[in-house]
């Protein structure tokens, strides 16, 4: 069964979120630890320095930032693990640092991660 992934900034409140899982290569700023209530920090699912340098939150570079993005994301030998930690959480809440709350790493993540593999 996939579980329900919602999107989150880390920055807002926590409430129902089920499994925090934060999907950043770096730990945002301005937050501790412990008030982040991250259940899990998946590094190494997030898209490389690489990517993000190149990408830079240009929004003319975004489609091709996805693409780009999900292509890691299958060459990565640890998505399976990370599938089966998601997948084992009915609600599941992918925390992120962007401003951009629509169009940012989380949800190609959510998109890639609950399409049929």
């Amino acid at each position: 069964m996939k579980p329900n992934i919602a999107l989150k900034r880390i920055y807002e409140s926590v409430e129902d979120d089920g499994f925090r899982v934060l999907v950043e290569r770096l730990w945002p700023r301005g937050i501790s630890k412990e008030n982040a209530h991250v259940d899990y920090w998946a590094r190494d699912i997030a898209p490389s320095a690489e990517l993000r340098h190149w990408y830079s939150h240009d929004p003319d570079k975004w489609v091709e930032f996805r693409e780009r993005y999900k292509e890691e994301l299958r060459l990565n030998a640890k998505l399976a693990e990370f599938r089966d930690i998601v997948f084992s959480h009915p609600m599941v809440t992918f925390l992120f640092a962007s401003r951009e709350t629509e169009k940012n790493s989380a949800s190609v993540l959510r998109e890639f991660i609950l399409q049929d593999m």
